[in-house]
């Protein structure tokens, strides 16, 4: 399908969406009451009659359940950048929309695009959306004096804003939560602090984000007077970079950056750029991490158990394992700076299903367990709270104590929402963490009453634990962590053990690996003898601020120097940046 556009001399909104239309782009069409978001297409953009004409990827009746009064809410997610580097979302909230022609597959719209950029929220306070590159960094206090997250404005007003936040860090969140503490702090260094609560949350794009609406509360007089002075000023920003006619329009104070904002821009201009292109397997581990951090958030604030979401994910899984499994398993590093609980599970489920499909290609049984497996910790994210603020702190024995519920919550959670697991599926959520002595969880079953696959899965949970940082212990190598759980034989079947070392060496695809010369790089592959013949060389430790992306493989790695060991990559700052 041919894209068009109609032109007409374009009034301030019909600017914005022409111009963020012009970009690289995506479209989705979101419900307050659905899990899921619709992928759309722009087909044609009429600014004579200021409509825009989408094909959306939803049969006729699918639709009407995001048809609202006759409208649709949109957003629209722009990627820039070659590689991407940088990212910017607007929504559309309420637009009036008319379905021309639907199939089983794809249904045509025609939406009428808004007069003015402003909406009002509940209250009726008027809405400035922060667009074409306004900026005000936010910070949340979660709970008093523990748990702090940090996001974007997306739109001001004197009732409250809406806030751009990361899925990993959004599990600590929920509808109506009261938050102590909402810092804003804008370019120029111009700050509003206030107390909330928290009103809406829903999933925003495909890059790993959530859209969150706060209600500003038990605001003083100054508040309010520094509240409004802020909103008005971003309605003049947006005045002057729209060109909105009327009078002559300056740029707004407060977005001029001063020296510290400048720093930090230049800081992560440089990190984004150290984002090499994703491949289409990174992609896919990464969106089976947000889906599943998606199925959360729906869980929490919908009130439902998308179940079919989490199917999705196992299949996803499973399809990429039978694609490529050198190239997944070298994905999975590009998680490793999700929520523990997600990261965990993608890990135990990936390395599960790969060394089961060793054994036998057509294991009947294989997509319940993954499902099982995927699903095992998730009560542990339903646990945050004021007595859990995260999962990635020093725990105390309380809240050690408290974790070992998860796997009753996560049970409950299924009977509240009326979802029945498979008798597979709940076999693995239930015994994924007991062990050979008894001394697992809940039940404390002996290793006469745990099958081979529990076994094996209580393997591979260990040695995936012990390989990242946690509650003030450091991560271990490889060759560390096999002594360790071969000297609990009592504990943990030795095997299982044997077979995994085999599989995936001292060097597993995916580690990061330290050279003598002051390389550091991931393992793409090893050769017969477990050693690596094929890495990405991200970082010379002479040069720590130059960005490296370079594949070595044979006896092209003597240029590095002789291997020294794995290595934690947070040791060297090296984390996956998100756009």
């Amino acid at each position: 399908m041919i894209m068009q556009t109609i032109i007409k001399k374009k009034s301030p909104p019909l600017f914005l969406i022409d111009s963020l239309l012009k970009q690289k782009h995506s479209i989705s069409i979101y419900s307050g009451a659905q899990p899921d978001a619709l992928p759309a297409e722009m087909i044609e953009l009429n600014l004579m009659e200021s409509t825009l004409i989408l094909d959306i990827h939803s049969s006729g009746a699918e639709i009407k359940d995001y048809l609202y009064n006759g409208s649709l809410n949109i957003d629209i997610e722009i990627i820039k950048g070659t590689p991407p580097t940088e990212r910017e979302g607007y929504s559309l909230s309420n637009t009036p929309a008319t379905v021309l022609e639907t199939d089983a597959n794809l249904c045509r719209v025609e939406c009428l695009l808004p007069e003015s950029l402003f909406a009002y929220d509940k209250r009726g306070a008027v809405r400035i959306p922060f667009v074409l590159g306004m900026n005000c960094r936010a910070r949340i206090e979660v709970f008093t004096h523990y748990l702090s997250i940090t996001g974007k404005v997306k739109n001001l007003s004197v009732g409250g804003c809406l806030l751009e936040l990361q899925l990993a860090d959004s599990a600590a969140l929920d509808i109506n939560q009261k938050i102590p503490g909402i810092y804003l702090e804008f370019p120029n260094g111009d700050t509003f602090i206030s107390e909330g609560i928290i009103r809406h949350i829903r999933s925003f794009g495909n890059h790993g984000y959530t859209a969150t609406g706060i209600e500003f509360t038990n605001l003083s007089p100054k508040q309010s007077e520094t509240l409004f002075y802020m909103v008005t000023e971003s309605e003049r920003e947006i005045a002057y970079l729209t060109g909105m006619s009327g009078h002559e329009i300056t740029k707004s104070p407060l977005f001029i950056p001063g020296s510290s904002e400048k720093m930090l821009l230049l800081k992560e201009m440089q990190e984004r750029e150290k984002r090499a292109q994703q491949s289409p397997m990174e992609k896919g581990i990464m969106e089976i991490a947000h889906q599943l951090q998606i199925g959360l958030m729906t869980i929490k604030t919908k009130k439902t158990f998308p179940a079919q979401k989490f199917y999705d994910c196992a299949d996803a899984l499973l399809f990429l394992l039978s694609n490529d499994r050198k190239a997944l398993l070298y994905a999975l590093s590009f998680i490793r700076d999700e929520s523990p609980w997600v990261r965990h599970s993608i890990n135990v489920a990936s390395r599960f299903a790969d060394i089961i499909l060793s054994h036998n290609p057509h294991f009947p049984e294989l997509r319940e367990m993954v499902l099982g497996l995927l699903l095992h910790n998730m009560g542990k994210a339903l646990l945050i709270s004021e007595k859990l603020p995260s999962l990635d702190i020093s725990l105390t024995n309380e809240q050690r104590s408290l974790l070992k519920e998860h796997v009753k919550v996560i049970l409950d959670k299924f009977d509240e929402l009326n979802w029945k697991p498979g008798s597979v599926c709940r076999g693995i959520i239930e015994n994924a963490n007991e062990r050979l002595d008894g001394s697992g969880y809940p039940s404390g079953k002996m290793h006469t009453q745990t099958s081979p696959v529990i076994k094996l899965i209580s393997v591979i949970k260990i040695i995936d634990k012990l390989s990242y940082r946690r509650d003030r212990l450091p991560s271990r190598i490889p060759l560390d962590i096999y002594r360790i759980v071969n000297e609990e034989q009592k504990t943990y079947e030795r095997k299982w053990l044997i077979y995994y070392m085999q599989l995936y060496g001292i060097y597993p695809i995916g580690s990061m690996v330290k050279y003598s010369a002051g390389f550091l790089a991931w393992v793409i592959d090893i050769d017969s003898l477990g050693q690596p013949n094929e890495v990405r060389v991200v970082k010379d430790l002479r040069y720590p601020e130059a960005n490296i992306n370079c594949l070595i493989s044979g006896h092209d790695l003597t240029q590095i120097g002789r291997l020294e060991n794995v290595v934690d990559p947070k040791d060297y700052d090296i984390r996956v940046k998100k756009l």
